[in-house]
């Protein structure tokens, strides 16, 4: 349904508030209660929990330059913390309900691309950096700016080339893909299982979850992605008992000594702001945080406008009420996750969860920010997760970014390929940055072949020459003597 549509569907004349809550929120005069708005809450927490249990997954099982591994509670507790505030303060601000939490994708960066450049602190620091970058492009208006550069093929591009690596690391960290080691003597690079074929009662969990997942997206059923990782889990720490098994890799799946425990507050503030330049370069500093807030930025547009659009909360124009508000704490919480560790922090699409729900207001995200803070107590629940049974979400996840190709006319080869190569390179490289760049730089270079140099904006050929000197910085440091 359209945003005009949704408008005028809105009933013309709203009950008067019942309370101050009522009217500070304005539940009656958007046509909700306060019950929708708690069902909604919860709705929304139980499609977007499973972030607490991918995140430390994602983030945790990447090492930093110097072989150093974040620890999976201090993760589990900063990802909790960072979702409980900023949603909470996206209700009493932003009025929308809109839950925030870590990136998938972003986190993905974090710790696959930038972590192996640097110290976590440093890493961290980056998305620190972003963040304040994103609020300073709010304040300015140059966030508008910077979204009319980049043709819409291009950051739908992004998204499925994100969604592709995504699922590519699932398949790996699952082991159900696997490196060949070069004394195999084979043109062959990856490979089904370790030996070829799919072995173990690790490998079964994993199957077992994919299947599950995909089984109950088709159904369409509400929070299937948490519904699977804690089915699964169960299944593992079974299996586990039961059975003798040499290793789940970094988890393994057995019920803790206590359910509830002290949150670990460790990471929180273990950032280092600018040590990313010492370490990686000014250049490659500079593509890293392009690559952070490119990712951050069309995510958090789509999902504000496609979030609110649903609710019926677009105005007459089709604009979002209070949107500058909601971009400068969208942008906030990235400096809020970059603070805490947990990597960067943007509004999630699963709160359209929560606007099925009956959700209209930002007093659905008090409910949601306030079961995020409880989960702040469960940390050993929430660590006993093997990646056999969370990575099955990373390949749903990966599906559900993949959709966005449909809107890619394939058929107009100055858009086809750019897209194509953005989409490709991602996966095939592990590098999301490469990814980005090979698709910038083709479609300024198709462009300008083509005649229609004009047409490029000057934000895109800029980019464009940055990422032409990153992908030649060997030869240039060469050239140079550096």
């Amino acid at each position: 349904m359209s945003g005009a549509q949704k408008v005028t569907d809105r009933p013309s004349a709203a009950p008067p508030p019942a309370n101050s809550v009522d009217r500070f929120f304005k539940i009656s005069a958007r046509g909700s209660t306060f019950a929708r708005e708690i069902r909604g809450g919860f709705a929304t927490f139980f499609t977007m929990a499973y972030i607490l249990v991918l995140n430390p997954i994602i983030l945790g099982s990447a090492e930093d330059k110097f072989g150093q591994r974040l620890d999976s509670v201090q993760l589990v507790t900063a990802t909790a913390l960072v979702a409980a505030v900023m949603t909470v303060i996206m209700g009493v601000g932003g009025n929308l309900p809109l839950a925030l939490a870590a990136g998938l994708g972003l986190n993905a960066v974090v710790a696959f691309q930038i972590a192996p450049l640097m110290s976590w602190a440093d890493a961290m620091g980056l998305i620190v950096l972003e963040g304040l970058l994103i609020c300073v492009l709010v304040v300015t208006g140059l966030r508008e700016a910077v979204m009319h550069a980049i043709p819409q093929p291009l950051k739908q591009a992004i998204s499925v080339g994100i969604g592709l690596f995504i699922a590519l690391i699932g398949f790996v960290d699952a082991g159900f893909v696997t490196r060949i080691p070069d004394a195999a003597n084979t043109t062959v690079p990856v490979q089904l299982g370790a030996t070829g074929a799919l072995t173990g009662w690790p490998m079964l969990v994993f199957c077992l979850g994919v299947l599950l997942t995909i089984g109950l997206l088709a159904r369409k059923v509400k929070g299937a992605i948490l519904i699977s990782i804690v089915l699964m889990t169960l299944l593992a720490i079974i299996i586990n008992s039961a059975a003798d098994i040499k290793s789940w890799g970094l988890t393994t799946p057995a019920w803790p000594d206590k359910v509830v425990d002290t949150p670990d507050f460790g990471l929180i503030g273990d950032f280092s702001l600018f040590g990313a330049f010492g370490e990686a370069g000014a250049i490659t500093v500079v593509l890293l945080v392009f690559t952070l807030i490119l990712s951050d930025f069309f995510d958090t547009m789509g999902t504000v406008v496609g979030v609110s659009a649903e609710a019926g909360l677009l105005d007459e124009d089709g604009k979002v009420p209070n949107l500058g508000r909601v971009l400068l704490i969208d942008g906030a919480a990235a400096v809020a996750g970059g603070a805490s560790s947990a990597s960067s922090s943007t509004s999630y699409i699963e709160s359209a969860a929560g606007v099925g729900e009956g959700a209209r207001t930002g007093f659905a995200n008090l409910v949601t920010g306030g079961l995020f803070a409880l989960a702040l107590f469960m940390t050993p629940l929430l660590t006993i997760v093997p990646l056999q049974a969370a990575a099955p979400a990373l390949v749903a996840v990966g599906f559900l970014m993949m959709t966005q190709v449909k809107h890619i006319d394939w058929d107009k080869y100055e858009i086809a390929i750019p897209a194509f190569l953005t989409i490709a390179v991602m996966p095939f490289t592990y590098s999301i940055t490469n990814g980005i760049g090979a698709g910038f730089v083709a479609y300024v270079l198709i462009k300008s072949v083509l005649g229609k140099a004009r047409e490029v904006h000057w934000l895109l050929w800029g980019a464009a020459a940055l990422f032409l000197v990153y992908f030649a910085i060997d030869p240039i440091e060469q050239l140079l003597g550096v």
